[in-house]
C-alpha cells in the first residue's frame, strides 16, 4: 500500500521525500526511455511481416506506425503536468505498467484493428514515461554535475536506441517473428518496475491540467494524420478526407481559443511568439520528418523492393547507429566552440543533402553505396537536435522548461507521424512489390526541401549567441 504524500512544503522534515536510489533511478530511466524509443524504429522493419500475417495494405501499415507516434505526440503536451501531480516515481510506474500491458496486447493481436488499438495505448503510455524519466533523474541527483552526466547518459541512450531499433527489429522479426518485437518489452517492463522499488518516493506538486486543450490538440493531430493517410489512397476530395480535414481545422481553432483563455494553458501562446522558440520547434519537426521518413522508407525499400530479409535490412542501419552515437557526443562540443546556430544550420543542411543523395537509389544499387549515402543522415540529425534543444532550454524561463521540452518532443513526434502518413501514401504501388520507387523519390524531395527551408529560417532568425527571453 502506498503511503500518502503530503505537501512537501508543509510536511515535517522527517517525512519529506528522501533522496536516494540514484543508480536504480538512472537505470530505470534508461531502460524505459530505450524501450519506448526502440518501438518507434523497430516496428518499421517489422511492417512487411505484419502486412503478410495480418493481410494489411499500405494504409494499415501506416496506422500501425502512426497510431503510436500520434498519441505519443498528442499526450506529451500534458504528460509533464500529470507527472507533477502524481509524483515522478508513481507516474513512471503507471506508464511502465500500461506500456507493458499494451505491448502484450500488441504481441497477441489477432487482427490489424486490435494491433492498431494496442499501439494507441502504447503511445499514450510512452508519453507519460518520457517526462517522468527525466524527473526521476532530477530527483535522484542533487549535485548538478552528477545530474548533468546522468542526463547526458539518458540522451545518448535514447539516440542509440533509436538507431539500433531497426537492427533489433530485423533480427527478431526474421528469427522469432514480428510479435517478438513486442514480447521483448515485457521483461524490460518487469525490470523497470523492480528497479523503481529501490527509488525514493517522489513529491507531488500542484499542476493544473488543461483538459480542453489536450482534447483539441489530439483531435487536430488525429484529423490531420487521417486526412493525409486516407487522402493518398481514396482521393483528397473524398468525404472521409474532407471531414477529417474539417475536424483538424476546427480543433486547431478551438485549441488556439482554449489556450488563449485558459488560466494555465498547456502551451502559453506568448512563448510561441519568441523567435528562438518557434524556430527551434520548426527545426525539431523538420529533422524528424527527414530521419523518421528515411527509416520508414528504407525499411520498406530494402524488403519489398530489394527482397532483403528483415535481419539483412536491419543490419544496413548498424553504421547509422554508430554514426549517430558518435556525433551526439561531439555535437555539444562543436556548439560550445563554434556557437549553436552554426551547428543547427549545418545539421539541417547535411540532413537535406542526405535526402537528395538518396534520390539515385534503384532496385539494384550496391548495398555498400547505400551505406555510404546513409552517412550524412546520421550526421545531420545528431548535429542539430542536441544544439537546438539546448538553445530552446536557454530561451525560456526556468518554470517553463518542462513545457518547452514537452512541446519540442511533441512537434518532433508529429513530424515523424506526418512523414509516415505522407510518404506511405506516396510510395504505395500497385505492382508485385507494392512499392513505388518514384514515390520514394518524391518523399525524399519533400523532406530535403523542408530541411533546406528550416535551415535558412535558422540562419536568419536564430540569435548568434544566447537567446532572447520569453
Amino acid at each position: 500500500m502506498t503511503t500518502p504524500v503530503r505537501n512537501p512544503v508543509t510536511a515535517p522534515a522527517a517525512e519529506a521525500p528522501r533522496r536516494g536510489g540514484g543508480t536504480a533511478a538512472l537505470l530505470a530511466a534508461l531502460l524505459g526511455f530505450a524501450v519506448i524509443t526502440i518501438d518507434v524504429s523497430a516496428v518499421n522493419i517489422a511492417l512487411p511481416a505484419i502486412r503478410s500475417t495480418l493481410h494489411s495494405g499500405m494504409t494499415g501499415l501506416q496506422w500501425v506506425a502512426d497510431a503510436y507516434t500520434l498519441m505519443f505526440a498528442g499526450l506529451m503536451l500534458s504528460a509533464g503536468a500529470l507527472c507533477d501531480r502524481t509524483g515522478a516515481r508513481r507516474a513512471y510506474a503507471l506508464g511502465t505498467a500500461l506500456f507493458t500491458a499494451a505491448s502484450l496486447a500488441c504481441a497477441l493481436a489477432p487482427s490489424l484493428g486490435a494491433l492498431i488499438a494496442a499501439r494507441v495505448a502504447q503511445g499514450g503510455a510512452a508519453a507519460l514515461l518520457m517526462p517522468a524519466s527525466l524527473a526521476l533523474i532530477r530527483q535522484a541527483y542533487d549535485d548538478a554535475r552528477r545530474r548533468a552526466r546522468a542526463v547526458a547518459l539518458w540522451t545518448v541512450g535514447g539516440s542509440v536506441s533509436m538507431a539500433a531499433g531497426p537492427v533489433l527489429g530485423g533480427v527478431l522479426t526474421e528469427h522469432v517473428g514480428w510479435r517478438a518485437v513486442f514480447f521483448l518489452n515485457l521483461p524490460v517492463g518487469a525490470a523497470v518496475l523492480a528497479l523503481l522499488t529501490k527509488v525514493a518516493p517522489s513529491p507531488r506538486r500542484p499542476a493544473p491540467l488543461d483538459i480542453p486543450g489536450q482534447v483539441t490538440a489530439v483531435l487536430a493531430l488525429a484529423g490531420l494524420t487521417f486526412a493525409v493517410i486516407e487522402g493518398g489512397h481514396t482521393g483528397w476530395t473524398s468525404a472521409p478526407v474532407l471531414a477529417a480535414l474539417a475536424v483538424a481545422v476546427l480543433s486547431a481553432v478551438a485549441f488556439y481559443v482554449t489556450e488563449k483563455r485558459h488560466r494555465a494553458p498547456m502551451v502559453p501562446l506568448s512563448m510561441l511568439r519568441t523567435r528562438t522558440v518557434s524556430v527551434s520547434l520548426a527545426v525539431g519537426f523538420a529533422v524528424n520528418v527527414g530521419f523518421y521518413g528515411v527509416v520508414f522508407l528504407l525499411g520498406l525499400y530494402l524488403q519489398q523492393l530489394r527482397g532483403m530479409s528483415a535481419t539483412a535490412a536491419g543490419l544496413v542501419f548498424v553504421p547509422l547507429a554508430a554514426i549517430i552515437t558518435a556525433t551526439n557526443l561531439v555535437s555539444p562540443r562543436m556548439a560550445e566552440r563554434f556557437g549553436r546556430r552554426p551547428v543547427i544550420v549545418l545539421g539541417q543542411l547535411v540532413l537535406a543533402v542526405a535526402m537528395f543523395a538518396l534520390l539515385p537509389l534503384t532496385a539494384h544499387t550496391p548495398v555498400r553505396l547505400l551505406l555510404v549515402l546513409l552517412v550524412p543522415t546520421g550526421l545531420g540529425g545528431a548535429f542539430a537536435i542536441p544544439a537546438v534543444t539546448a538553445m530552446l532550454m536557454d530561451a525560456v524561463p526556468g518554470p517553463r522548461v518542462g513545457t518547452a521540452s514537452g512541446l519540442l518532443n511533441a512537434l518532433r513526434q508529429t513530424g515523424g507521424a506526418l512523414a509516415v502518413a505522407l510518404f506511405g501514401a506516396l510510395i504505395a504501388g500497385s505492382g508485385e512489390t507494392g512499392f513505388s520507387l518514384g514515390g520514394m523519390r518524391a518523399s525524399l524531395v519533400v523532406a530535403g526541401a523542408l530541411l533546406a527551408a528550416t535551415a535558412l529560417l535558422s540562419r536568419v532568425m536564430l540569435p548568434r549567441k544566447g537567446a532572447e527571453p520569453v
